[in-house]
């Protein structure tokens, strides 16, 4: 048997570290704190309702079929998936909204009812996107962040531009509709940041949306990682639940050599931290963190949200699976959450309706909903506060769809900043880890190798390569690949 890993949490990119590392032949052990494995996406379930905690979306099915082939399985051994058609819908006022189709063609000729002539600007803006998304997700997105020179291609060189421009300033050069601005620009929220800040060469993240599609797990997103977990205990992984990392134990050589776990001493030879990596440093004795406080403070995060898990009990009109409500101004909104941290006016918020496409969500004839407002990490969460919003929503959604609902609520529970402290550890109560911008892309995001303590590593949305579920199964590939990696060259010693 090699050496022994201990992994703490049990998200997406711990998931798919203890794969690979496990396969590489280590012995993998997985520590979660909670009574059940997934990290944020975890389920949800009362009076015959079910909801996924997190995630929602299932986008770039590429890179699930990549992980899973790795191991010479598929995703259908594991979960079925069905291609979402509408994709989604967008509210813009009441009555007033824009579906966007499951086919492509389809979708250039909604752009071009919106818009005359918006069609021919799509498609090249699309072949453009298809070939970032080739380099990024074939190449640029699987580097361990360890360089600038990782970046300097003869590909990127080429495209050196896009990375000094922005998304904003890239759709709005030929697009004048303000409906179609804000379908073009709403696939970069997933990476935590704004349009105005988030680098052209991310536009890939719409050949994700309008060429790959939006995918629906059956029976939710938590049969991912179902399948993962069984993927993982058939390889020899063991999962503990209902432990708690109290400490990373160091010994004098700079080695991690421990955890501290529900106060008792677990011996290791490695860990592998796929929890909030500012967490994760309070583990350790101060000096063995890599950064400070004041780091942390500088730098920018990906939202927090608001959400609400709420089953109705009837069916609703006018809504899709995952319906989007834009019908207020997005820079005010942003403004709250970026510059001036703060609970916004007038909210847009998102919707998923999964009930609709798959019966599994909620009792015959009824509804299961989820609500999210994205919010500025580290606001005030009270009571108060989040019923007032489930308010401000509420009305919102039955003003823009034209119906009654509030008499229709047979429950809602809701979860904010305090609840993603609580269960996830997070730095602020941030829901998505660091914003995705030029400053904080690959080589400048915290390293998945600790420059302080030796055999202590790094995996998730605050490492590289960023936010999002995709990329967190790519993040515990490339750690994984450091551990491997370090552990030979030790051996060469």
């Amino acid at each position: 048997m090699g050496k022994k890993i201990s992994i703490i949490g049990s998200g997406f990119s711990s998931l798919a570290a203890s794969c690979y590392l496990a396969k590489a032949g280590y012995e993998v052990e997985v520590y979660e704190k909670n009574s059940t494995v997934g990290g944020r996406a975890r389920q949800y379930k009362r009076d015959g309702f079910t909801f996924d905690m997190g995630p929602t979306w299932y986008w770039m099915p590429d890179v699930f079929e990549k992980f899973f082939s790795d191991f010479n399985k598929k995703p259908s051994d594991y979960y079925q998936l069905n291609k979402l058609t509408p994709a989604y819908q967008v509210y813009f006022d009441v009555l007033d909204s824009i579906t966007i189709p499951g086919n492509l063609e389809e979708i250039y000729e909604v752009f071009e009812k919106e818009e005359k002539g918006s069609s021919k600007y799509l498609k090249r803006f699309l072949k453009s996107a298809e070939y970032n998304y080739n380099v990024s997700i074939n190449d640029l997105v699987y580097k361990p962040g360890i360089s600038p020179l990782e970046l300097i291609t003869p590909v990127t060189i080429g495209k050196i531009t896009q990375f000094f421009s922005t998304i904003r300033k890239q759709v709005r050069k030929k697009i004048k509709s303000k409906k179609l601005i804000q379908i073009l620009e709403f696939p970069v929220l997933f990476l935590g940041a704004k349009p105005s800040n988030t680098p052209a060469f991310y536009n890939f993240m719409n050949y994700a949306d309008f060429s790959l599609g939006t995918w629906h797990p059956v029976e939710g997103m938590y049969k991912v990682i179902e399948g993962m977990v069984s993927l993982a205990v058939s390889l020899g992984v063991h999962f503990k639940t209902e432990v708690n990392v109290e400490e990373i134990c160091v010994n004098p050589l700079g080695d991690a050599n421990g955890l501290i776990v529900n106060g008792n001493f677990i011996d290791t030879d490695i860990v592998l931290s796929g929890a909030d990596y500012h967490h994760t440093e309070t583990l350790l004795p101060k000096e063995y963190r890599q950064y400070s406080e004041k780091y942390w403070e500088k730098k920018v995060f990906a939202p927090s949200s608001l959400l609400f898990y709420v089953g109705f009990n009837e069916k609703l009109k006018n809504v899709c699976h995952h319906t989007l409500f834009f019908d207020t101004d997005f820079d005010e909104h942003a403004k709250t959450i970026y510059d001036q941290p703060s609970w916004p006016k007038e909210p847009l918020f998102y919707a998923s309706f999964p009930s609709i496409t798959d019966g599994s969500f909620a009792p015959t004839n009824k509804e299961a909903a989820t609500f999210l407002i994205p919010l500025a990490p580290g606001i005030e969460d009270t009571p108060a506060l989040r019923e007032k919003y489930f308010n401000i929503i509420i009305e919102r959604l039955e003003k823009l769809t034209k119906q009654s609902l509030k008499d229709l609520v047979i429950f809602k529970e809701s979860y904010c900043v305090n609840d993603f402290i609580e269960d996830y550890n997070s730095y602020k109560g941030n829901a998505y880890g660091l914003a995705n911008i030029l400053t904080q892309t690959a080589f400048l995001r915290p390293k998945i190798k600790s420059k302080k303590v030796k055999n202590l590593f790094f995996t998730g949305q605050l490492t590289v390569p960023g936010p999002g579920v995709p990329p967190s199964l790519i993040s515990g590939k490339i750690a994984s690949d450091l551990i491997i990696k370090n552990h030979q060259n030790e051996k060469t010693i």
